[in-house]
Parts: C-alpha cells; sequence; structure tokens
C-alpha cells in the first residue's frame, strides 16, 4: 500500500515560500536538510527513504523541508549566498513551532547547517552531519575536490548535457552511471532506478540543477569550523568508493571543537540506502543519550520463502551482467508484488526471497505472483510457506515459522508453491484448490508434515477463471463497483484493475472495499468463489 504523506505546509523566508513538513511527536525536534535536492511529497513513494524518514521521527519531532530553487519550494533568481538559503532553516523552525532542535545536514547541506549552529547555538541543541565537507573547490590546506578552473570546466560541460543526461536512463552519464557511485547496492533495483529518475525530473529542471551547482561552488566554511559550540556528531561511510567523502569529513571533526567522529562501513553515498540502521542508530544515540534496543519481536505471521532455480530455468542466463540485470528486474517485480499486499521483506537478493504477511491468503496471492513473473522472465522458482511464530527484527528473520518455510520450499519442485497445512486449513473457504503432497520430514520437526502445492494459476490471468462461470454482479453496487466486482471474479489485483479500467490504484482499491462492505464479504477471493449473498436470486 501507498505510504500515508504527510501535509505540506509553507514557511515564508523573505520573499520566498518553502515548503516544509512535520512528522512525528518525539520530545526533540530534529531539523532534517536534505542533501542536493529533493522533493517533499515524492520522496515518500520510494520504500527506503520512507523508512528512513519514519526511524529518524521515531525518536523526534521531525522537521523537513525543501531548500529554496527545488522540490515544493519557490524557485529563485541569481545565485543565492549561503547565508540567505541558511535562513530558510530559521523560516522553517519559526513555522513549525520550533525554538530549538538538532540540526541535521547531509552534503550540499552540511555547511548549511553548521553555519547555522555558527550563527544561531542558542536554536541549535546539537549537530548532526552526514558526508559533511567544508570547501567545494581545492586549497593547499584542503586538498580534495576540484581546482576551481576544473570546477569551471566540469559546470560548463554539465550545461551542454544536462538536457540530455538529468533525470534520464539509460544513457552515458544519466542516473543509471550516477547510481552506481551514489547508490550501488540499489543501482540494478529497477524500481529504484526509476523513482529516481522521477525524483531528479520533480525536484528540479536541467537548467535549475546547473545553476544549484554553480550556487554550491561558492561554499566555504573552513573558518567557521571552530565557532561552533554545540554538540556535534560528524558521520560517513568509508566501503570502497567513499574515500573522497571520508577525508573531508574528518577534515570538519578534527576542526568543530569536541566533535564526535562516526566511521561506517558501507559503499553507498545515499543515508537510506544500504543498513540505514546503523546510520539511525548513532543518531538516535547522539541525540536521546539511549542506544536504541532493536530486539527481535515475536510475531505470528506467515513465512514466504522463494529461491531461483538455476539448475532449471527455462533459459539460459550467460555473463554476470546479463544474468544481474534478469535478477535485479525480478527483485524489483517481487518488492512491489510484496508492498502492494502489506507484507514485509525480511531479505531479496541474488533471487532469494524471504518476507512475512499478517495474512495467509495474501502471501498465497504474492507468491502466485511471483511465479508468473518468474516465468516471464524465463526463470525458474520454488517457494514455500508456513503460518506460524517467527521473529522479525535487525534486518534478520528467524524462528520456527521462518525455518519450517525454508524446508518447504526444498521440497517443491520447480514452479511450485508449497504450503504446510495450516496454511491450507487457514484459506479454507477461499475458492483456492490445492494438490496433496503426501508428507515430508522437515528440519527440526519431530514427525512428518503434509504439504499441499497451489494449483491455482496467476491472479489476473484470463485463464485462470471462466468468466462466464464467475458469479454475476450484484444489481445494488454502482456501475463503476459492478466492473470491479467483474474483475475481482477473474482473480485480477488492484494494480490490474486500475490498468484496464484506466483509474487510479487507490480508487480501485476503494471501490473494491466498497464492494465487500455492501456485499458483506471478509475478503475479494470470495467473489471468486462464488460467496455472493443471494447469488442465484432475483436480486443478481
Amino acid at each position: 500500500m501507498a505510504p500515508t504523506t504527510p501535509r505540506t505546509r509553507y514557511a515564508r523566508s523573505g520573499d520566498l515560500s518553502i515548503a516544509y513538513q512535520v512528522v512525528g511527536d518525539g520530545p526533540i525536534d530534529l531539523v532534517h536538510a536534505p542533501g542536493f535536492i529533493s522533493h517533499l511529497e515524492y520522496g515518500w513513494q520510494e520504500p527506503r527513504y520512507e523508512r528512513y524518514l519514519r526511524r529518524l521521527a521515531g525518536f523526534s519531532r521531525l522537521i523537513l523541508f525543501d531548500k529554496r530553487g527545488t522540490g515544493m519550494s519557490d524557485r529563485t533568481a541569481g545565485i543565492a549566498p549561503l547565508v540567505e538559503r541558511m535562513d530558510d532553516v530559521r523560516a522553517v523552525m519559526d513555522a513549525a513551532g520550533s525554538q530549538r532542535a538538532v540540526v541535521f545536514g547531509f552534503s550540499e547541506s552540511a555547511p548549511l547547517a553548521m553555519l547555522f549552529a555558527a550563527t544561531y547555538p542558542e536554536r541549535t541543541s546539537a549537530l548532526v552531519l552526514y558526508a559533511a565537507y567544508a570547501a567545494e573547490v581545492r586549497a593547499p590546506d584542503y586538498p580534495w575536490g576540484p581546482t576551481a578552473e576544473e570546477l569551471a570546466t566540469l559546470l560548463d560541460d554539465l550545461a551542454r548535457t544536462a538536457h540530455e543526461t538529468w533525470g534520464a536512463l539509460g544513457v552515458p552519464g544519466g542516473v543509471d552511471d550516477l547510481l552506481e557511485t551514489i547508490a550501488p547496492s540499489a543501482a540494478r533495483d529497477e524500481m529504484f532506478r526509476s523513482w529516481f529518475a522521477g525524483f531528479q525530473r520533480l525536484a528540479v529542471s536541467p537548467g535549475a540543477m546547473v545553476s544549484l551547482h554553480r550556487m554550491n561552488a561558492t561554499i566555504d566554511v573552513r573558518a567557521l569550523l571552530p565557532t561552533i559550540r554545540v554538540p556535534t556528531l560528524v558521520l560517513h561511510r568509508t566501503g570502497p568508493g567513499q574515500e573522497g567523502v571520508a577525508e573531508p569529513g574528518r577534515y570538519v571533526a578534527a576542526r568543530i571543537p569536541e566533535a564526535r567522529l562516526v566511521e561506517l562501513p558501507g559503499v553507498d553515498y545515499l543515508p537510506w540506502v544500504g543498513d540505514v540502521d546503523a546510520i539511525v542508530d548513532e543518531i538516535e544515540e547522539f541525540v536521546t543519550g539511549i542506544r536504541p534496543d532493536r530486539q527481535p519481536v515475536s510475531v505470528l505471521a506467515t513465512v514466504l520463502v522463494s529461491e531461483i532455480d538455476d539448475g532449471a530455468q527455462r533459459e539460459v542466463v550467460t555473463g554476470d551482467r546479463r544474468r544481474a540485470d534478469v535478477h535485479g528486474r525480478f527483485e524489483a517485480l517481487v518488492a512491489r508484488e510484496i508492498r502492494d499486499r502489506r507484507g514485509r521483506i525480511a531479505s531479496l537478493s541474488d533471487g532469494h526471497v524471504r518476507a512475512t504477511f499478517d495474512s495467509p491468503l495474501r502471501a498465497i496471492e504474492t507468491a502466485e505472483a511471483i511465479r508468473h513473473h518468474a516465468g516471464s522472465l524465463r526463470l525458474a522458482i520454488r517457494t514455500g510457506l508456513h503460518t506460524g511464530e517467527c521473529e522479525i527484527g535487525d534486518g534478520r528473520l528467524t524462528g520456527t515459522a521462518a525455518a519450517f518455510a525454508e524446508s518447504v520450499v526444498g521440497f517443491a519442485a520447480p514452479g511450485e508453491v508449497l504450503v504446510s497445512s495450516t496454511v491450507k486449513d487457514l484459506v479454507g473457504g477461499a475458492g483456492l484448490r490445492f494438490g496433496d503432497r503426501g508428507n515430508r520430514t522437515l528440519a527440526g520437526e519431530a514427525s512428518d508434515r503434509r504439504l499441499f502445492a497451489v494449483l491455482a494459476v496467476e491472479p489476473g490471468d484470463p485463464m485462470s477463471v471462466d468468466p462466464r462461470s464467475s458469479p454475476p454482479p450484484p444489481s445494488f453496487l454502482t456501475p463503476r463497483e459492478r466492473e470491479v466486482f467483474s474483475l475481482v471474479a477473474r482473480g485480477m489485483t488492484n494494480r490490474q484493475i486500475s490498468e484496464t479500467l484506466n483509474i487510479g490504484e487507490r480508487t480501485a482499491e476503494s471501490h473494491v472495499a466498497s464492494i465487500l462492505a455492501k456485499c458483506g464479504l471478509a475478503n475479494r477471493a470470495q467473489i471468486a468463489a462464488g460467496a455472493v449473498p443471494g447469488r442465484g436470486s432475483t436480486d443478481l
């Protein structure tokens, strides 16, 4: 399901309107100054970014804003000095009713945050800097970044090519190449690439992007570092490719009095990609004084485990790059299906999927969708499902249900979805068909357990339900609801319905909810099974 986007408000900074949001109700105000670009509302559509922000809001009253010239804030004429842009932070704090806050600056906003802390120490309870630097241009005592001449050449080249590369996929120098540098662990994620391309286009135009770079070329806060007198945390990652980030960060930490430097492993420049928890844990401990205890939580859930059977795939995928591309497309599709059915991804990499669901029916629907996508990519997939107690936390999925599902998938044939008797019993009456696969000895089980194969075909496949045998829509539904009813009866998902009827996915979801309420049904599978009140009567 799509995340709920917080309400966007506007603060007045001089003659400009600065867009901002407030999330969470923690005891500490945390102002998050974004990196080079941002878009308050579009950002929430990316699951990694949303999770990152939700974690920050979990211990604070998080104040987000789009800097002038970006996202939903007003554009500017000419190049505004850093001191003028810094005043946007004060304007947003005033509008949000924040007298004092932790100011968090990422990348290009780190100098902005440092200037604010030095100028308004009475309004800065602490300073958090990620991927920080003090100057844009190389100097004798600052041997990082390009020289002034090199930067001028780079910006001129950028101005010539920006209209072809900014927000563009599949072109040299475009989004794909950029993500290999700033977010390599997500660079092969098709959905992430698509989101990031849209993020660039919505945040700024190509020309505005070049203007922002020219504006940032004037940044140099080296002289004010010793004047900062608030508690300061400096963070960055130090994995391969991050050397150019780590050295300037160390320079900043060494020159701010009593600053705390934390270096974390990782290859991603973006803080919301990779091990997000490691970054947020450090920030939470620094801000609150308490190290977050993310102990696993025991829950009852349906565990789905799927894995690609390379030996049985229908078409040989040769070459590491080709294999990575196919697996990347598969994983992007799988992630979407899991999120659409309110599942929680425990791990998704190299063709291996582990996820949990609060509904066994949604877990089966997801397994069927995964099987369909694997087939379309000429991949053979095995899937196992079991409902039971498992432990979720710290990015791990453990417990008896997880171990059981891992064992079940080992007995599945290529292209088969196997479920335990527990899952089969829980979805009784939902109209699904199963084939008995007999008793099997599973790891950790004292006795054999009976397994069943899901025989239903992919929801939405025209062959899955004969339209002539589908229940006719009740007459008390609206014309649009009757259309939606017929498509649900054929097994279509909300996305497939939205594409068929050319309506929004949320609109389709609302129609389905209304239909279920009017018909007194618990789930959409009952429609396909014909469990509609009065079926066969003159009312239908």
